[in-house]
């Protein structure tokens, strides 16, 4: 099986989605094809052995094949034609807008390419922090109490701290907590800076945090470890941007066999049916015993391989499992009817 990396893209995580692509060059055992879209949403074939940060910043890549992506895949320009690159599996590493909002997942739908990664409906529920809550709340998962608002609406606070996200952003990007009035203005002014709508959670310190891993395959679930990060607030951006090349398996959280069974179920929950294809990360909180979703990762940093014991085998077994087109067929039955009502052949 050979992948293809897709990674890249419009998007305020433009940066952690080279850093997740060049990590794959460490965990998956198969041949990778590297494709990757620009600010200006070009694709380029990148060879293995270039794959390089410096290569995306000094605008090297440009020296690279071109693609275009036509039906059935990516194809690049030859003098009388064009010649179709050759992989049998997309694998969507787009963090953020384009990857993760459901642009590239439309995309493979409609030229027909298979892919590993998040489909339409499953983007718009993740991508949407606000979305998320309401999505998490139909399946039977609890969520935080929050407050939703628009860039024009008048914010006041009644109770600190809070943490305040912007809607459409992760790896922490525009985050702030904030422990009083004085920080309000400047924390909004933030999360103002990257979206025009933003949530607004009460941040209750020393709250518990697990992350799990999985994937639904051939109707079964498949689960990585529950991890508990060692974090002592929360992870800033460049604390994340530094931690999206991890490939070495971290320690399993040191909990009951009753809570990890209360976090799978609620994974299984959320993952549903809308995320097959997918192998997603969910972000648990736990208070009094009770799991929260906190949020939906539909396209992890570097896909979590550190909490898998056999990232790659999960990965090729999701690859043979993937949601497929409905086959419509056309035949103009109905305007030959009309046509054949009307007296016309």
């Amino acid at each position: 099986m050979k992948l293809a990396i897709i990674f890249g893209a419009k998007s305020f995580e433009h940066e952690i989605s080279i850093v997740s692509a060049i990590t794959m060059k460490k965990v998956i055992n198969q041949p990778l094809t590297y494709i990757f879209i620009d600010q200006h949403r070009e694709f380029y074939e990148i060879p293995n052995d270039k794959l390089k940060s410096n290569l995306f910043s000094s605008g090297e890549y440009k020296k690279c094949d071109k693609l275009e992506l036509k039906q059935n895949g990516f194809y690049k320009k030859t003098i009388l034609s064009y010649k179709k690159l050759e992989f049998d599996i997309a694998l969507n590493l787009v963090h953020g807008a384009d990857g993760e909002d459901g642009i590239l997942a439309s995309l493979f739908e409609f030229f027909n390419i298979p892919f590993i990664g998040p489909r339409t409906e499953a983007s718009v529920v993740s991508c949407n922090k606000y979305l998320t809550k309401l999505y998490a709340i139909g399946a039977c998962v609890k969520t935080i109490d929050y407050h939703y608002f628009n860039k024009s609406d008048t914010i006041t606070i009644d109770k600190y701290p809070v943490i305040i996200k912007p809607v459409r952003l992760g790896s922490s990007i525009g985050v702030s907590i904030v422990k009083s009035e004085d920080e309000l203005e400047y924390a909004l002014d933030v999360a103002f800076e990257f979206d025009d709508q933003i949530i607004i959670e009460p941040f209750i310190d020393g709250i518990k945090e697990y992350n799990l891993a999985g994937a639904k395959i051939d109707g079964q679930f498949h689960f990585s470890i529950i991890e508990e990060p060692n974090k002592n607030n929360f992870l800033d951006f460049q604390t994340k941007y530094l931690d999206f090349n991890r490939t070495s398996q971290v320690v399993e959280a040191n909990i009951s066999d009753c809570l990890k069974d209360k976090l799978k179920q609620n994974f299984i929950n959320i993952y549903n049916n809308i995320f097959e294809g997918s192998l997603i990360r969910c972000d648990f909180f736990v208070l009094d015993d009770e799991v929260y979703l906190n949020e939906i990762n539909p396209i992890p940093g570097s896909m979590a391989n550190y909490l898998f014991e056999d990232f790659n085998n999960i990965l090729i077994k999701l690859s043979s499992s993937l949601p497929k087109s409905k086959m419509i067929k056309i035949d103009y039955s109905y305007v030959n009817q009309i046509q054949s009502a009307k007296g016309k052949a």
